[in-house]
């Protein structure tokens, strides 16, 4: 009788779990998550940097005396050295730049001028800018401008030239890329204007005085490096 009893209560307990053992049966394999992607930061804009630039420039000199204007086609090259830092907060970058670059920016013309000419001349040319920029990752199209600073030269025929450092403004814009670690390269466009001085005769001829100005387009590239500052973590991402 006992062992009946057993018996029976064995085979209660496998007909009552059958259908869970079923169920459990049915359920669906667990997939296990794939291991943490580690995704690299966008790159980081902020920091101080120097760098080098150089590259060409072709500007217009007025000489005006009384109702006369003759105008000089300048052109040459330039190269000098950049010093800056940009400031990223979300897409935006906001900088301060200065740069010094040596400048072999020349012209003559006989037009008015009897003899071997008028003749104006740019030999160094240096600006202190801000620049606002728009971060794509490694990209950054930038507006820039601020003050330009040069030297300008004018003489007429064999009359000892006359030399002075002006003061002016530039205005202009550029991109730039995160090329390798922390090296950036840039192209640039600058609209130089330097204002007018006035040449005496004893430099620039009859009538005088004379009012020379100087304007110029700059076209450009530079290479910097940007001191580390304030990098990002690596982002984890899953698929």
């Amino acid at each position: 009788m006992t062992t009946r009893l057993i018996r029976s209560g064995f085979a209660a307990i496998a007909l009552a779990t059958a259908p869970i053992a079923a169920t459990a049966a049915d359920l669906p394999r667990r997939v296990p998550l794939p291991p943490a992607l580690a995704v690299a930061p966008a790159f980081n804009w902020s920091g101080f940097y120097l760098g080098i630039n150089g590259g060409g420039i072709w500007g217009n000199s007025d000489w005006k005396a009384g109702a006369t204007t003759t105008g000089i086609d300048t052109s040459g090259g330039l190269i000098g050295g950049t010093i800056g830092a940009n400031w990223q907060t979300g897409f935006w970058v906001f900088g301060l730049e200065a740069d010094l670059d040596w400048a072999s920016n020349d012209g003559t013309t006989t037009t008015n001028c009897a003899g071997s000419g008028c003749f104006t001349e740019n030999s160094w040319l240096g600006t202190a800018r801000g620049r606002v920029g728009f971060a794509a990752d490694r990209f950054m199209p930038y507006l820039t401008g601020g003050a330009a600073f040069g030297n300008v030269k004018a003489h007429f025929n064999t009359l000892p030239e006359t030399s002075t450092t002006k003061t002016g403004w530039t205005v202009g814009g550029g991109v730039e890329f995160a090329v390798a670690g922390n090296w950036t390269a840039k192209l640039e466009y600058l609209y130089v204007d330097l204002g007018s001085f006035s040449c005496t005769t004893a430099n620039c001829g009859t009538p005088g005085p004379v009012d020379v100005d100087l304007t110029a387009n700059v076209f450009r590239a530079g290479l910097n490096y940007k001191f580390e500052y304030g990098a990002p973590g690596p982002v984890v991402a899953r698929y």
